[in-house]
């Protein structure tokens, strides 16, 4: 009877533990989900950045999803478009990020374009939209930004 009771303990464990993403202790925080897309609760987002990570093929693509001041919502690759070959990403100064290698400073408030400063520093960009209550970035926008880690 306890080797029973025992198996079917396992059994469920392994279970919740599959179906649950191994209770949000393994892989990269936030949802990839079947559809193609990584989500974000809103709840999970505020002033202060907050950075992920996706795997893909051995490589890890990090990325940042920030408030801005103006209540908007902003996403970037942790990598900058020119200093991307240094690895070093980005940090939070106050309203700025603030390139590792280069020192450059970007207000939050801006990012979420296209590269304002053609040819020079910047954030690496990445789409993403609101549905409901979470962020969502597709899959295949992170994997085109793959290059640069």
């Amino acid at each position: 009877m306890n080797k029973i009771v025992i198996l079917l303990a396992a059994i469920v464990l392994v279970a919740a533990t599959v179906f649950t993403g191994g209770f949000g202790l393994f892989g990269p925080s936030g949802n990839a989900i079947a559809g193609g897309s990584y989500t974000i609760p809103l709840s999970d987002i505020s002033g202060t950045a907050k950075f992920y990570e996706h795997q893909s093929g051995g490589t890890t693509i990090t990325f940042f999803v920030v408030k801005a001041s103006d209540g908007t919502i902003k996403t970037g690759f942790d990598a900058c478009d020119v200093c991307y070959s240094t690895k070093k990403g980005y940090r939070q100064e106050g309203e700025y990020m603030v390139c590792n290698n280069c020192g450059n400073k970007y207000p939050i408030v801006e990012l979420g374009t296209e590269n304002k400063r053609p040819g020079g520093c910047w954030p690496g960009y990445l789409p993403s939209r609101i549905e409901g209550e979470n962020i969502v970035i597709q899959n295949s926008d992170l994997e085109e930004g793959k290059w640069r880690f």
